[in-house]
């Protein structure tokens, strides 16, 4: 990129965990000017001094407006949900964000960095690394990750047309401020008693911080040398089992640990019957999904590429992270989080 003046940047979803996370990165770049795009400027980070664009993304004028004058592009306002909303994933997620590529494009954005999950890729046999560009096929049971692998594909598809693609694979967030994922939704289920091991807990997590995921962007931001499309696995430096994480969780908070253990079609199988039965049990989400299932699957995926091209070295120990998150969601009661953005 340019180095003699400072880069525009606008982060969408500015007031989302990792939305915050970017722009306290980038704030320790001199050479980055960060541009806030959100709904709502009361809930962006406190000593946040850049510029704002408030607007909602589902708006077709906004999103034109919205990349006008700004080098890069940093897309972390995404609509998700971990189970089922088929047809709001398309309307709420896939094709705003498909259209702000192309508005990205049409305006002359340098780089657009899309936010994504290593779980695009294949499940990896035994503990095989996941390389930074294999795309699975579609799951049919988690419409967000779906959406993903089809964004991937289009950016993939549309690399030459003058914009950089570049899609971040970032592992299981971990940190204060979260409220879905992995982690929000394991911890007052363990309460019940009724979770199991899966296949013993032996298979590994790819659990990324809330610093480290903000690095990443910035300097995925400044990088240069980078083809007109790239993927970069974003990770912690290691890849703790779950039995390791689960275990830590316990010795924390004092919650049990799982008393049996299941293989993962059981485990599948129960999240599909979950999911099935949730319009006639109570409660505002199923008690498992097969995303979370999904999530537990074996995800080594090494930083090897995004340390050569970016210069992204992970900082923070998966065990702080996890003690400052559970901490965060202890002050909240541990509360039963929903699998669902609202609308």
């Amino acid at each position: 990129m340019n180095a003699s003046k400072k880069i525009r940047v606008l982060v969408t979803g500015a007031t989302g965990f990792l939305g915050g996370n970017i722009l306290r990165a980038m704030a320790l770049q001199p050479g980055i000017e960060p541009i806030a795009a959100c709904r709502r400027r009361e809930k962006l980070p406190r000593n946040f001094k850049g510029e704002v664009r408030i607007g909602n993304l589902m708006d077709a004028n906004y999103r034109r407006e919205v990349v006008k004058q700004v080098d890069v592009i940093c897309s972390a306002g995404n609509w998700a949900s971990m189970w089922n909303h088929k047809a709001q994933e398309r309307e709420r997620f896939f094709e705003p964000t498909r259209d702000l590529i192309e508005q990205s494009i049409r305006h002359g954005v340098k780089r657009f960095i899309q936010t994504s999950t290593v779980v695009i890729g294949a499940v990896a046999k035994d503990n095989q690394p996941l390389d930074d560009f294999s795309v699975t096929k579609h799951t049919g049971f988690w419409p967000h990750l779906d959406c993903l692998i089809d964004l991937d594909r289009y950016m993939r598809g549309n690399s030459t047309r003058g914009t950089q693609m570049v899609t971040m694979r970032l592992g299981h967030f971990i940190g204060k401020g979260n409220r879905l994922g992995m982690l929000p939704a394991l911890v007052p289920r363990l309460k019940t008693y009724l979770v199991p091991w899966l296949a013993g807990g032996r298979k590994r997590l790819p659990l990324v911080a809330d610093t480290d995921l903000g690095a990443s962007f910035a300097l995925a931001t400044i990088a240069d040398g980078l083809n007109d499309y790239e993927s970069f696995n974003i990770c912690g430096a290691e890849f703790p089992t779950l039995r390791e994480v689960v275990q830590f969780i316990a010795a924390e908070t004092g919650v049990p640990k799982p008393l049996y253990s299941v293989p993962y079609p059981a485990g599948y199988a129960f999240g599909w019957l979950m999911e099935t039965l949730k319009p006639i049990l109570p409660g505002s989400s199923p008690f498992l999904t097969r995303s979370i299932v999904h999530l537990c699957e074996n995800w080594v995926c090494p930083n090897d590429y995004a340390r050569r091209k970016l210069g992204y070295v992970p900082k923070k120990d998966w065990r702080a992270a996890v003690r400052e998150h559970l901490a965060d969601l202890k002050a909240d009661g541990y509360p039963w989080p929903r699998l669902c953005q609202p609308a």
